[in-house]
């Protein structure tokens, strides 16, 4: 215990030193994160509650925190919020068939000896369940990249207001271009750091490499990965054009006005 407060403590020193106020709220939205996600899956033990709707409903405040309490509200983050719901739901849609189609959802062969003692029959549905943690592991990068190309984007504008909204939309994509490279190789790498045990699980097992790559439990995980790459992929033209859209809209409605004055 005394351990994850001195951790803890040095983590808050250090984003506040460097990050002042919003290191600070970053810092607080840690834990506002958590309690969204514990509550989530709390209420999705509740036989009758839709996991998809709760996924819906916590990636939004989950966005919110993210976005909102440590930006603050402004024209990048409002925009970079309406690029992230619209993925999310986008790329949800999308997993439930990859789920359903893989037949990911439940436990793996390997799990049956830890689960003997327990029921099964406890009333959700697993497509969806499966469907929700790939979502939930995703928001966090999701809302990452969006606010990283909806920032630059208002700058560019902001020094080049005469700026098309193709050369903007462009200017969009190529920051997310050195985005994406980035952000996919640290999923990957954070899903297999946390599940390296995973692999030597498989090893004591003597699985071969066809055992692996089939097995639920590795598949579940590979596909995990790819569907966040995805939806980091997805979020970037999303963003870019949204942004492009909203400021040279904003430029024309000023120009408007200041005729009619």
């Amino acid at each position: 215990m005394n351990v994850l407060l001195w951790l803890a403590a040095i983590l808050l020193i250090l984003m506040i030193l460097i990050g002042g106020n919003k290191g600070k709220r970053s810092f607080i939205a840690i834990f506002l994160n958590f309690g969204v996600i514990f509550f989530t899956i709390f209420i999705m033990t509740i036989p009758k509650a839709d996991p998809i709707i709760l996924t819906l409903i916590a990636s939004t405040v989950i966005s919110c925190i993210n976005l909102f309490y440590i930006n603050e509200v402004n024209n990048k983050t409002i925009t970079a919020f309406i690029s992230t719901i619209i993925t999310v739901v986008i790329l949800l849609f999308f997993i439930l068939i990859v789920t359903e189609s893989a037949m990911i959802q439940g436990f793996g062969a390997e799990e049956i000896e830890e689960l003997s003692f327990f029921s099964l029959y406890i009333g959700v549905d697993f497509v969806k369940i499966a469907a929700s943690v790939i979502i939930m592991s995703t928001i966090g990068a999701i809302t990452d990249t969006a606010i990283a190309i909806s920032s630059p984007m208002r700058e560019m504008f902001h020094h080049h207001p005469s700026i098309s909204r193709k050369e903007l939309f462009a200017f969009g994509i190529s920051i997310g271009k050195d985005i994406l490279g980035t952000s996919t190789n640290t999923l990957f790498f954070a899903f297999f750091g946390g599940y390296l045990a995973l692999l030597i699980w498989f090893k004591d097992l003597s699985y071969t490499l066809e055992e692996i790559v089939n097995s639920k439990i590795f598949s579940a995980e590979l596909i995990t990965i790819f569907c966040a790459g995805i939806g980091v992929a997805l979020i970037i033209p999303i963003t870019a054009w949204i942004n492009a859209y909203f400021l040279i809209k904003a430029r024309v409605k000023n120009k408007i006005i200041n005729k009619d004055t």
